[in-house]
């Protein structure tokens, strides 16, 4: 049985709201009073609440990044992609991308007790339409800062598609060969072909994927993998 005392103190957990500025302490413990919320983010201390999302600027391009990213996780045992889930970064930064990848043995992150991502994985992506100025301002600074080391924005309302890459402490950008594909320096075997996923061609998508699997690469990066979950069993 919920005392009073208790139910009062629930009663006056503030919601949140867009521009609070707060601990990721106090935004955890807003959020988690909010359960009907879907997405809210704490980037530098500023909380971001996003605005409905359309199907043709943001739900069609989320469903083919997935596509593209959950058939590369289905082939290389040892990685985890997430979908909208909340990462803590640092004190002031708490962000829901749109998808991450992750080593899971051996990576930058880790899956905290009470289920968060902690750290900054290896691969984000965001698919920014409302949302493009913090994307490419606000939040690469704390991705970068942080560590991620490949930073994917699908710049929708431009039709454009950036591939960042940390190198040296800097973001510097991916770009396609003379085929038109960005392979991934982090994930062997993650091809892309930008313009296809762009044009909707979610089949030659997959099948430049299915190309990079196929790579020597991507089976030494599966070795690898598998040889870090056996030291870890040991």
């Amino acid at each position: 049985m919920i005392s009073a005392d208790a139910n009062s103190q629930v009663l006056t957990i503030p919601p949140l709201e867009n521009g609070d500025k707060l601990t990721r302490a106090e935004f955890e413990r807003r959020y988690q009073a909010m359960p009907n919320l879907k997405k809210a983010e704490l980037i530098e201390g500023i909380v971001y609440m996003a605005s409905p999302l359309r199907i043709t600027n943001h739900g069609n391009p989320h469903a083919r990044i997935m596509t593209w990213l959950g058939n590369y996780w289905a082939a290389t045992p040892g990685i985890e992609l997430g979908d909208n889930a909340t990462v803590r970064l640092d004190f002031d930064n708490e962000p829901q991308p749109d998808a991450l990848l992750r080593i899971e043995v051996g990576g930058q992150s880790t899956i905290s007790q009470d289920g968060y991502v902690e750290g900054a994985t290896e691969l984000i992506a965001e698919i920014a339409a409302s949302s493009v100025s913090i994307d490419l301002n606000q939040k690469l600074t704390v991705y970068r800062r942080n560590g991620v080391q490949e930073y994917l924005v699908w710049r929708v309302d431009d039709g454009e598609f950036d591939w960042f890459k940390l190198n040296e402490g800097e973001y510097i950008k991916l770009e396609a060969d003379d085929n038109g594909i960005i392979y991934s320096q982090v994930f062997p075997g993650l091809w892309l072909d930008k313009a296809a996923l762009l044009a909707g061609n979610l089949a030659k998508v997959l099948e430049v994927l299915q190309q990079g699997l196929a790579s020597q690469e991507h089976q030494d990066f599966v070795q690898f993998l598998a040889e870090k979950n056996v030291e870890r069993s040991q």
